[in-house]
């Protein structure tokens, strides 16, 4: 598998890593009551455990300047000394904070069964198949989103970026504008986290282990699209649900 082949392998991932339900979310069809499900889920399943998700990738990596990259992204995600704010998990609870929720409830979340399998998920993915696989499911799948060919080609769509009056959550359900502090450091860091993330892919990956970072991606996406159903329904879309998701969208093909 070349380079080229690669790229496109990972982008088609990418592509996928959309679910039927999102613009529901980010329309505020979300029952304010039920909102507090999909913050749960997210925080518990990867955005609590990110640093130790990605320093699971620098620990098994024996590349330096792999490693170079890798710790520098850790150090923002644990302490958000490089953006002048503060740990990124602590970031997003200013979320719930600011839309009153009982933050008890983010200490001990029970997680959901798909949630809990996709969580599985990434711990095997994160530590049992090498750097290679951490690192892409780590920056690529869990930092991107499906706009990653405009990261590479200035002629493709760039990831939007409303402002902070539009946010979801401030428009629909009054988050204060000012709780939005970790939109506005991934929008002042995620470009350089994305440039990143396709330089180690594409430049240090050995060609020898890219099939098996694409199989682990597409594994990853699967367990992903099945996680966002399960929230999806529990957050009350079961109509769109039945009328718009698409015929078992994990088992299509890449």
């Amino acid at each position: 598998m070349n380079r080229s082949e690669f790229k496109d392998g990972l982008l088609r991932v990418m592509e996928r890593k959309v679910h039927w339900a999102w613009p529901a979310f980010t329309a505020g069809m979300v029952p304010r009551e039920l909102l507090h499900i999909h913050l749960e889920q997210e925080y518990a399943v990867y955005v609590r455990d990110f640093p130790v998700l990605l320093g699971r990738a620098y620990i098994q990596c024996p590349i330096p300047p792999v490693r170079r990259e890798l710790a520098a992204n850790l150090y923002e995600e644990e302490t958000g000394r490089l953006s002048g704010s503060a740990p990124h998990p602590q970031l997003f609870l200013e979320y719930p904070r600011g839309l009153g929720m009982n933050l008890d409830r983010f200490r001990q979340v029970q997680l959901l069964p798909e949630a809990a399998r996709f969580r599985a998920l990434l711990d095997e993915t994160t530590g049992q198949h090498g750097w290679e696989v951490a690192t892409a499911v780590t920056t690529l799948f869990l930092e991107g989103t499906e706009y990653e060919r405009g990261e590479l080609d200035p002629g493709c769509p760039r990831r939007p970026e409303p402002r902070p009056a539009e946010h979801p959550l401030v428009k629909h359900y009054g988050l204060p504008v000012e709780c939005l502090a970790l939109h506005r450091v991934h929008a002042a860091v995620e470009g350089g986290h994305r440039k990143a993330a396709w330089h180690l892919m594409l430049d240090y990956v050995d060609e020898r282990a890219r099939p098996t970072v694409l199989h682990w991606m597409g594994q990853v996406l699967h367990g992903w699209l099945d996680y966002r159903d399960e929230v999806a329904e529990h957050c009350g879309l079961t109509q769109i649900a039945r009328h718009q998701r698409p015929a078992n969208p994990s088992q299509t093909p890449l």
